[in-house]
């Protein structure tokens, strides 16, 4: 079964908001305001819920691992949001990971 674009939407979406609950989770941990936690954990349920939606879709062996995007976002976060240092062999990683998603779902 080849995966439709708009399931490719919704797993680009589900692992964005995996990355951004846990950089909201971080956030709190930073700062200890409220709504920082409330956005991570709001972030991590519709997250979860997208998962719940696309596992009825593609094959399990394909969403499960393509959940390894969420690390990707989780790397762009902390460099772009946090200042957080990211050296070559992270970004070779991501190149990596981006590499075996295309071969997973394309």
């Amino acid at each position: 079964m080849l995966i439709d674009s708009w399931m490719i939407a919704v797993l680009i979406a589900m692992t964005l908001c995996g990355a951004m609950g846990g950089a909201g989770l971080k956030a709190y941990a930073n700062s200890r305001k409220k709504l920082h936690v409330l956005m991570g954990l709001g972030f991590y349920g519709t997250g979860a819920l997208l998962n719940i939606v696309l596992l009825k879709f593609p094959p399990l062996t394909v969403v499960l691992p393509a959940n390894a995007l969420t690390y990707v976002w989780t790397l762009i976060i902390a460099r772009f949001a946090f200042k957080e240092a990211v050296g070559p062999l992270r970004w070779i990683g991501v190149a990596c990971i981006m590499g075996g998603l295309c071969l997973l779902v394309l």
